[in-house]
């Protein structure tokens, strides 16, 4: 039999420590990867959240608005707040369900056909046949993988929808109750704090809100105004998609031209030149209108990031990530500012500007 030497012992003892680095590394890269998919996760939940809240902020600025005009009781303005903004949606389903159905099969009857023959009209000329080989092939296997991620959601449309709206129910019913919690978290030397932050960002929310449903509603009539008057077919549906896709800041209104366009070019060339400027023109009334209104409310924010946060928000959390990109970004600049800056603003004294010689 053969004797353990002390030689042999401390080889031993190497392997296991060697082998125990190589679990504890293991285990440190699982941990990690499991971290990032909760936090993921967390990060859509919180989402979905901030869509609920706004919800709920909708619902309190219509009510704020009924016990403005009226001397009705709070419960009563929210009240009919939410039954009132049922009972509208209601009746708009009612009278132009069944038009804005019809219209939208044919829209999504005549698309195809309509972008066959764009494709025919393209083929005549050498530029359209270099476009057509650069949207055609692997490039279009490529933007079809990059449209479907782009879009893609963690629950579900439909699933998101539910989950938002009883969140943005139980949100309306009680927002003291949760707005009073999360500020229980908060240690007392930094309630003031915590209240203005909140105050801030419910402020900031507001203007978002109102200026976006304004845009929605005012670019909704101007598209079906003009696309009318240019014979377009569909025009209602044209300007709905317009309205619903104004929620997406930049690439929103770049997005409902294109089926626009496309119907025009059927009818002619000159006619989809039109329409184009029609779309533009209609975007920068609307722009110049509601801007005004929001920059009162909303805190400045750089073009440059907005674009940024929107493809951030776009490949991590789909189409749910690109409505909210906007008020996200809103509140982080917020909680940089409280947090932050008016704190090194508070300690560093200004620099004097040197005088010159």
């Amino acid at each position: 039999m053969h004797k353990n030497t002390p030689q042999s012992d401390q080889i031993k003892k190497k392997e296991l420590t060697y082998i125990q680095k190589v679990w504890q590394t293991v285990a440190i890269v699982a941990l990690l990867v499991v971290m990032i998919l909760i936090a993921r996760v967390a990060f859509n939940v919180l989402l979905m959240v901030l869509a609920g809240s706004l919800i709920a902020v909708y619902f309190h600025g219509m009510g704020d608005l009924v016990q403005k005009y009226t001397p009705l009781s709070r419960r009563w303005s929210m009240l009919i707040s939410v039954m009132g903004s049922f009972i509208v949606l209601g009746l708009l389903l009612w009278f132009m369900g069944t038009k804005i159905q019809t219209q939208a099969s044919i829209l999504s009857e005549t698309l195809p056909t309509t972008i066959h023959n764009v494709k025919l009209r393209l083929s005549e000329t050498p530029t359209g046949l270099k476009v057509l080989e650069h949207l055609s092939g692997p490039n279009s296997e490529k933007l079809l993988n990059t449209a479907q991620a782009f879009f893609h959601t963690s629950f579900g449309v439909l699933g998101n929808l539910y989950i938002i709206i009883l969140l943005g129910a139980f949100f309306t019913a009680s927002p003291n109750l949760y707005k009073d919690g999360i500020l229980k978290l908060i240690p007392a030397s930094n309630k003031v704090l915590a209240r203005t932050v909140v105050e801030r960002i419910s402020r900031v929310l507001k203007g978002w809100l109102k200026g976006t449903m304004l845009s929605m509603v005012l670019i909704t009539i101007l598209i079906t105004l003009g696309t009318t008057v240019m014979s377009i077919p569909v025009a209602l549906a044209l300007g709905l998609i317009t309205g619903l896709l104004k929620i997406i800041p930049n690439f929103g209104s770049l997005a409902a031209m294109i089926p626009g366009v496309l119907l025009a070019l059927t009818i002619g060339t000159d006619t989809a030149i039109i329409t184009a400027g029609i779309y533009v023109v209609s975007q920068a009334i609307v722009s110049n209108i509601v801007t005004p209104l929001i920059q009162k409310r909303m805190i400045n924010l750089p073009p440059a990031l907005t674009i940024i946060s929107q493809v951030i928000m776009g490949t991590l959390s789909g189409v749910l990530g690109i409505i909210l990109a906007v008020p996200l970004l809103a509140i982080v600049i917020i909680l940089v500012d409280e947090l932050y800056v008016k704190k090194i603003e508070a300690v560093t004294p200004l620099v004097q500007p040197v005088s010159s010689l």
